[in-house]
């Protein structure tokens, strides 16, 4: 029991730990500046591509498979499109503010992050269950990531009309969902395997329904310049750079 302990306040911890250091950033942003926003925007979607693609979608692999890995990202992806449905029908993002948009993609990235921590948790479970290197490691990956991910969150959704506290709470909260899945891995552990392989293709599919259906066309309407592409390149750079270290 106290071993389960552990892990789940370290799955917890390291789950708001990097979002939270990244919503921190709502304190500081004093009025729109569209090509910063931009670049945020576009720095955390090539993270978070590198991420999936290199990370989140090779381990689903490992773990359940092909064609549970599909499955999860399909699931993942339509799941997104349903809280975009509803987002969509929700009276408080009804709004001709032309900031709106900003809000609603903070939402659903809040929503998409949270989401995919769950199944990241059963990652850190699982490698605790293997080893305590290579927990730590995964630990360390996700804190890393997660900070440009909190940075993506809350500067839109203070941008679009939240507080400070509001959006930097909502990031935190992003965060939870690590420490149930890091008490569920390290049950499960290597029990469900192609279970945990279904998890993390489903995070990968409601990612990257995120990153290309909203962070690149919220990017996209704020700024067309140069510097929103090189920091979607450097983002990408740094998740291959992250998802090495292991």
């Amino acid at each position: 029991m106290e071993y389960l302990i552990k892990v789940t306040l370290i799955g917890l911890i390291s789950g708001i730990a990097g979002t939270s250091i990244g919503g921190l950033m709502a304190f500081f942003v004093k009025k729109v500046n569209r090509r910063f926003i931009s670049s945020i925007l576009e720095f955390s979607a090539g993270l978070m591509t590198s991420v999936v693609c290199f990370k989140l979608i090779p381990e689903a692999f490992n773990y359940g498979g092909i064609s549970l890995t599909l499955f999860g990202v399909f699931l993942g992806v339509l799941t997104i499109l349903l809280v975009e449905e509803f987002l969509g029908r929700a009276e408080f993002l009804k709004t001709k503010s032309r900031n709106s948009g900003l809000l609603r993609a903070g939402i659903v990235m809040a929503v998409g992050i949270a989401l995919h921590n769950f199944p990241e948790g059963f990652a850190v479970g699982s490698g605790f269950e293997a080893s305590v290197s290579l927990g730590m490691i995964i630990t360390a990956v996700i804190v890393i990531h997660d900070i440009p991910e909190g940075v993506a969150m809350a500067v839109p959704m203070k941008a679009g009309g939240f507080s400070s506290k509001k959006a930097f709470f909502i990031t935190v909260l992003s965060g939870v969902p690590m420490g149930l899945g890091a008490l569920l891995g390290a049950i499960i552990g290597g029990i469900s395997q192609k279970f945990i392989g279904a998890c993390l293709g489903f995070a990968a599919g409601a990612m990257l329904y995120v990153v290309y259906g909203e962070l690149m066309v919220e990017s996209k309407k704020l700024y067309l310049g140069r510097l929103p592409s090189i920091s979607n390149v450097f983002g990408m750079v740094c998740g291959i750079i992250i998802t090495t270290i292991n």
